[in-house]
């Protein structure tokens, strides 16, 4: 199939790219889409705590180096359906207000060039193609949203119930998270035992029954079962794009597949291979057009790199905890500011279970390095776990590079973290609803040793959207201003990202770019 022409390539099939050609095969357009990793193997290891967490079986295996020359493994995973294969499916909708200047001790995270009307129509498409459960009206600071969920909420299980309760009562507003589950909801009231008898096993890991709404599950497989006009290239790394002499559009994508090169090429191509791997790309594809990276007139290309302020932490309950399925409950009563402090704190939401294994592996506080025979899964079992996000600002000195000798560099200087201390506060506040001991343990291991650095789940903002090509880089389709038939349907064009989980929005967006792409083609 090398040299074959075809209407759209796309490359990588994660959130964005895999949204995208499902949104565009149903046009009858030849379409191509590469993905440089192949599917992941359903095996047992897929929920062993100690294989994915420890091991990092699934992680891609690259060294990448912070600005001070540190190595680190940056949290990246190479497979059909891109990081939707180990994400936790918590898919929300960035409040109306972020898509406005929101103010912060640090500074100012930026308005977007246009606003939450423009996404809205596409956030609930969006949640009908990932099976999105969830519960309008819960949420004080959900934006205003045209349809309902598409499915009731995931029920909680007895201890998250009791926890629910308990901050109702305190003046607190909890809801059920919007979670992308595949269920069996004949009962009226989906659990996650209807789909998956070991979904402890669900935030972080990969989905062995297939219950998670990620990328290949709900994108990938079936548009490529109904339309045999969309081709899937697996093991395929795009090396580079090519453009015409004069710079203007791309004339050729350049593969490596099975040791051979390959060349492809498209009447329009897009990237969709995450924000920090998309920029890579514009990199390797310099020419003497574009001497600072494809589309770089600006020399924001790799820059304003945002990650989200991300925590994991662990609970101990004096009680024992059951719970299986915990991931299903939300706080986000500081997410725009609290009584004590003006300015946003950001997004509180349940984790996965701890595992013994995963507790093994973590650097654990002093106090407990007392007992040389510690009973991790004694301590796992009394758990309760929460994921803490606060809002990261776009800096443009927070950028990825890449040097000659094809050396990765992420320069990252952290940003707002009065607020993310405060809203651990908040959280420890909260802890007597749960009948817990004071203290929160950190769960470091959960994103690697390094999360501001090494945990890239949340990656953001290095091609921004605008509609001056001197401040930004795609316009407001996402098509680069510089090249003609170039496209980013990643997390790349986000201006700001907001204090929950980015998901949502970059599939909104890949559909919302597939409107127009259809358009364009005719």
């Amino acid at each position: 199939m090398s040299d074959a022409h075809y209407d759209v390539i796309i490359i990588g099939s994660g959130a964005g790219g895999g949204a995208l050609a499902w949104k565009l095969a149903p046009t009858g357009k030849r379409i191509l889409l590469l993905e440089r990793g192949e599917y992941l193997k359903r095996e047992r290891e897929n929920w062993d705590p100690k294989a994915v967490f420890v091991d990092g079986r699934y992680q891609a295996p690259e060294t990448w180096y912070g600005a001070d020359g540190s190595e680190f493994h940056p949290g990246l995973h190479y497979f059909v359906g891109g990081n939707t294969k180990v994400y936790g499916a918590a898919l929300f909708r960035l409040r109306e207000q972020d898509f406005g200047e929101l103010v912060h001790q640090d500074g100012v995270s930026p308005a977007w060039p246009i606003g939450y009307d423009a996404f809205e129509p596409y956030y609930g498409e969006a949640e009908r193609l990932f099976h999105v459960h969830g519960q309008r009206g819960e949420d004080p600071t959900e934006p205003r949203a045209t349809t309902p969920y598409p499915h009731p909420p995931v029920s909680h299980e007895p201890r998250i119930q009791e926890l629910s309760d308990e901050l109702l009562k305190d003046g607190y507003h909890p809801f059920h998270l919007p979670l992308g589950v595949l269920l069996d909801e004949r009962d009226g009231k989906p659990t996650p035992h209807s789909a998956c008898v070991r979904c402890d096993a669900f935030d972080g890991f990969p989905c062995l029954t297939n219950g998670k709404a990620d990328s290949q599950v709900v994108c990938v497989d079936p548009a490529l079962r109904a339309h045999p006009n969309l081709t899937l290239l697996t093991g395929a790394y795009v090396e580079r794009l090519e453009t015409d002499p004069a710079g203007r559009s791309i004339r050729a994508v350049h593969v490596t597949r099975n040791g051979q090169a390959e060349q492809y090429s498209a009447d329009i191509v897009v990237s969709a291979c995450g924000a920090l791997s998309s920029a890579l790309l514009m990199f390797r594809s310099a020419s003497d057009a574009h001497p600072e990276g494809l589309a770089n007139g600006s020399g924001l290309v790799g820059r304003n790199y945002m990650r989200h302020n991300n925590s994991a932490f662990m609970a101990v309950s004096r009680r024992r905890n059951d719970t299986v399925f915990q991931k299903t409950l939300g706080v986000n009563d500081f997410y725009f500011g609290a009584p004590d402090w003006d300015f946003p704190l950001g997004h509180i939401q349940m984790l996965g279970k701890s595992h013994g294994e995963q507790v093994r592996g973590e650097e654990l506080p002093k106090f407990l390095n007392w007992f040389p025979e510690l009973p991790f899964d004694m301590l796992a079992r009394h758990s309760v776990d929460f994921w803490l996000t606060s809002e990261d600002l776009p800096r443009p000195e927070n950028r990825i590079t890449l040097g000659k000798d094809g050396r990765v560099t992420l320069a990252l200087e952290e940003s707002n973290l009065e607020a993310h201390r405060r809203l651990k506060t908040k959280l420890e506040g909260m802890l007597k609803a749960l009948d817990a001991h004071p203290t929160l343990l950190s769960r470091e291991l959960y994103l690697g040793k390094n999360i501001p650095i090494g945990g890239t789940a949340h990656q953001a903002g290095t091609m921004r959207f605008g509609t001056d090509p001197q401040s930004s880089v795609l316009d407001l389709d996402c098509r680069a201003h510089e090249v003609d038939n170039l496209y980013v349907a990643d997390a790349s064009f986000f201006v700001s990202i907001g204090a929950v989980n980015p998901t949502l929005t970059i599939i909104a967006n890949a559909l919302r770019m597939g409107d127009r792409i259809i358009e364009r083609l005719g």
